[in-house]
């Protein structure tokens, strides 16, 4: 479960600076706009996450990736359009698992 004060520091706007080699390669908006499950949580605070997020103040989407405590430091992600996101509950269900 998440709590009220986490749930409350999720909902804000941040803004990323893409870097490589040294030089600054593109600025990138996004919003938390609903937080939906933690999958798995590693020794060093890093939190794989389900959210609804808006990037570059477009439409959200459900996005995959792993996050820091603060959110403010991300991992690799996927990010799916609801389309996308129900193939793969489709798919995923009908995998014996």
């Amino acid at each position: 479960a998440i709590s009220e004060d986490l749930r409350g520091r999720l909902k804000y706007k941040e803004t990323i600076a893409i870097l490589v080699g040294g030089y600054n390669m593109a600025e990138i908006k996004f919003e938390i706009t609903k937080h939906i499950a933690v999958l798995s949580q590693s020794s060093k605070g890093w939190a794989k996450e389900l959210n609804l997020i808006s990037w570059n103040d477009k439409e959200s989407k459900y996005d995959l990736r792993e996050w820091d405590s603060a959110h403010v430091k991300m991992g690799k992600g996927i990010t799916l359009s609801v389309e996308e996101l129900k193939k793969l509950r489709d798919m995923l269900n009908g995998i014996d698992l």
